[in-house]
């Protein structure tokens, strides 16, 4: 079993309110969970306006497909227009 972990920075422009934020993380993570059936959810900098990481987590018993996946996802949330990828961290434990 091997297990891949990656987080994800997103800066948003232009949002005003935690709940404009709000709105934008939660339809990220469904979209995510739905398309790409992994475990996704907002880990850190809850209260800022303009700034979350999410984390995202995903289990196979092959490396190749779990980086795929990744690259997969990182593709899907650049094409997203609002918000903008900053730091982006993978990892895989066997």
């Amino acid at each position: 079993m091997i297990i891949g972990v990656m987080t994800a920075e997103l800066h948003m422009q232009g949002v005003t309110s935690l709940k404009g934020k709000r709105g934008i993380v939660k339809s990220v993570i469904g979209r995510l969970k739905s398309r790409f059936n992994v475990s996704v959810s907002e880990v850190d900098h809850q209260d800022q306006k303009k700034l979350a990481v999410i984390g995202v987590a995903l289990v196979s018993n092959e490396t190749r497909f779990i980086d795929q996946q990744f690259d997969a996802i990182i593709n899907f949330m650049q094409r997203d227009g609002r918000f903008y990828l900053g730091q982006i961290e993978r990892e895989t434990f066997s």
